[in-house]
């Protein structure tokens, strides 16, 4: 009888701390690029005409408000956008950083104007399938821009 007590405390203590801490079976995958560098991103990126015409009608049907916004989003971001969003997304796929040009653009244009292009970029045809994968990378990649921004700045001041 000592042993089926002891068997079911156990039990429900593993039971209760797998409850609590229910990451401790996982594995971390955070860690891991989402997408290989090099040719499997060349493929991720790659536009099939379905894809093409997907992206098309997402686009077309955005409220006028809002693709107003973006587009001053970007022009803040200035000529550089596209190379520089492209970097964005790299980064957030493969955790390749993107260049200390690109954070400050990123980080001029504010953490609002950079939220809102990374959700529409994630609704693309090509890269829809990370949309459920990607807001914890999204804010580091903010998160390290606008660090690496400020610490730029504060050495310029000294």
């Amino acid at each position: 009888m000592e042993l089926k007590t002891m068997f079911m405390s156990f039990f429900i203590i593993t039971m209760l701390v797998s409850f609590v801490y229910s990451s401790l079976g996982q594995e971390d995958v955070d860690d891991e690029p989402l997408v290989n560098p090099g040719p499997d991103m060349d493929t991720v990126v790659a536009i099939s005409p379905a894809s093409q015409e997907f992206n098309m009608y997402m686009l077309e049907n955005l409220p006028p408000k809002f693709t107003t916004y973006l587009e001053n989003c970007m022009d803040k971001m200035g000529p550089i956008f596209r190379r520089c969003n492209e970097d964005v997304i790299e980064e957030i796929l493969t955790k390749k950083p993107v260049s200390r040009e690109c954070c400050m653009k990123v980080v001029k244009a504010g953490k609002e104007c950079y939220v809102e292009i990374r959700k529409l970029m994630f609704r693309f045809y090509q890269f829809k399938r990370f949309a459920s994968q990607v807001s914890f990378r999204t804010n580091e990649v903010w998160d390290r821009c606008s660090a690496e921004v400020e610490n730029s700045s504060s050495s310029h001041d000294d």
